[in-house]
């Protein structure tokens, strides 16, 4: 696991202390929810979740890693570290899943209280692009009911796809970072590869280029860059 502590992701500190203090909370044997990240891609959602682990681990918290098409399996890993003294994240990264999917099915009935029963040691840790970690489509607009005292009713489709995403206790939504927030976040990535403060300011512009080229100011893309220009000034 790569050594990234909770500190080195900036521009995301109010969903950073969510996440802590329900990780502190959970550490501690109080009440804790499980988290579902959302929110634009590159914008350190799966960072955090790593960087929560290095922050506890010490602690004893372990966190286990299970592809979509493995959470039938869930059960099953919940019962083989159910004794065991450390605390466990189920860590789903990129969880999303198309109409019909068996681990769509799994995962609610995991979350309504499959983990919860057997162990108290385990919390369940996404991250999504989509919010209801179902694919949305114009079409699901035409099941919306509007009634005779005004109110609108999402359609049965609607109500399946928002039913997942509530059952996890705790959202934690990412938004699309400004010019100033990427501009800050490559400074705080060039800073960890060593590179001095005025080599810092001249990378600006040279930064800017760089997401413009790839279409995106994201986390990632900051963390690219810095990589690149640090290589290339010690090269």
């Amino acid at each position: 696991m790569a050594a990234i502590r909770p500190e080195a992701l900036v521009e995301v500190e109010p969903q950073r202390e969510r996440l802590l203090r329900n990780t502190a909370q959970f550490m501690a044997g109080q009440g804790a929810n499980n988290v579902l990240l959302t929110g634009a891609r590159g914008t350190g959602k799966s960072s955090l979740v790593k960087a929560c682990l290095n922050e506890f681990a010490p602690r004893g918290l372990r966190l286990i890693e299970v592809d979509k098409a493995d959470l039938v399996d869930l059960p099953d890993i919940v019962d083989l570290v159910a004794e065991r003294p450390e605390r466990f994240i189920v860590f789903c990264d990129d969880l999303s899943f198309d109409e019909g999917e068996p681990g769509y099915k799994a995962l609610k009935s995991i979350l309504d209280g499959s983990v919860a029963q057997s162990s108290d040691n385990v919390l369940i840790y996404a991250t999504s692009n989509h919010r209801h970690l179902l694919p949305e489509y114009m079409k699901e607009n035409l099941s919306y009911r509007h009634t005779e005292d005004g109110e609108v009713h999402p359609g049965e489709v609607v109500e399946e796809k928002i039913s997942l995403s509530e059952r996890f206790g705790l959202w934690v939504s990412f938004y699309p970072f400004s010019q100033d927030e990427y501009l800050a976040i490559v400074a705080q990535w060039l800073r960890h590869f060593g590179v001095d403060e005025a080599a810092i300011a001249a990378a600006r512009q040279e930064s800017l280029v760089w997401a413009l080229e790839r279409g995106s100011r994201s986390g990632r893309v900051a963390h690219q860059f810095a990589r690149d220009y640090s290589g290339r000034r010690t090269g």
